[in-house]
């Protein structure tokens, strides 16, 4: 016995409505706010996910290096809105806002919460993207300049010169008393990573192989780092020789030389920060 057919009309009805169907469905999903279309501009097709994370890591890379404090050093917390698109002839360009915290939180369940606005222009794939950025301060400028003129006095009292290997150790630990050296490497891999971050690529710190402190017959601290970037997303472990010279409240100078692993180029660069207040900064 043959299964019973159902009759035509039914049937075609039922692939005309099938497709409709699927539309209406798409309509109503919720579009991905990362590749919202904005009005006058072309859309955001081509982009990786996470693009709006990775614009705001940039930002603040960029926003670091310009204040120039390693008690003022801040990490993205969230990014709470943001659109983004793309000129094949030009390059990609992000505007967003999100919110950031304080890298080092010396005091348990003390929230130190502040937030940017930015806007991030990638040139294609080349590195060093042009920022915009204005940021709430965490908290106020006198407090700021007295926990880094501290940091400064304890360094410059040190009767020996520094010279340290891995920071963290193998466990994965900072001293309490090797924290400071952290935060100033840090300080100096946010120029770094702000330099070679591309729209594709993107950067973390993740250890200091040497710490070596050297002697200077001015005012200003001067180290040599080593550290170790972890370059997403190759997955590639980037060693990169820093030579920082610090002073509170004066440029920041920065000159690096990293080993490219999947290149035989070599990327490196020099430069003398601003002393602009950390309010707000830009490079266009």
């Amino acid at each position: 016995m043959q299964p019973r057919r159902p009759p035509l009309p039914a049937l075609l009805l039922s692939l005309w409505l099938l497709p409709r169907l699927a539309l209406a469905a798409a309509a109503a999903a919720p579009a991905d706010p990362e590749y919202n279309d904005v009005p006058g501009q072309p859309p955001a097709v081509g982009l990786p996910r996470g693009i709006l994370q990775l614009a705001a890591r940039a930002a603040l890379h960029f926003f670091n290096y310009r204040a120039g404090s390693p008690s003022a050093l801040r990490v993205l917390a969230a990014v709470q809105e943001g659109r983004a698109w793309v000129d094949p002839q030009k390059g990609c360009k992000v505007d967003l806002v999100f919110s950031t915290e304080q890298y080092n939180l010396e005091q348990e369940g003390e929230e130190h919460l502040g937030k940017c606005s930015a806007r991030v222009f990638f040139k294609n794939e080349k590195p060093r993207p042009a920022i915009n950025v204005t940021c709430t301060q965490l908290f106020d400028k006198v407090t700021r300049q007295e926990k880094d003129y501290l940091l400064y006095k304890q360094m410059k009292q040190l009767k020996t010169p520094l010279d340290i290997v891995s920071i963290p150790d193998s466990h994965g630990h900072i001293d309490p008393s090797l924290r400071p050296l952290w935060d100033l490497a840090f300080l100096g891999s946010s120029y770094v990573m702000w330099e070679k971050t591309t729209q594709f690529l993107h950067y973390y710190l993740v250890q200091l192989s040497s710490v070596k402190q050297l002697k200077t017959d001015d005012d200003s601290i001067d180290f040599d780092f080593t550290v170790l970037l972890h370059e997403f997303s190759t997955q590639e472990i980037i060693p990169c020789r820093i030579h920082l010279v610090w002073y509170p409240g004066k440029p920041l100078k920065v000159n690096y030389h990293c080993q490219e692993l999947q290149s035989p180029e070599e990327g490196s660069g020099i430069v003398e920060g601003s002393a602009m207040a950390p309010n707000e900064f830009s490079n266009f």
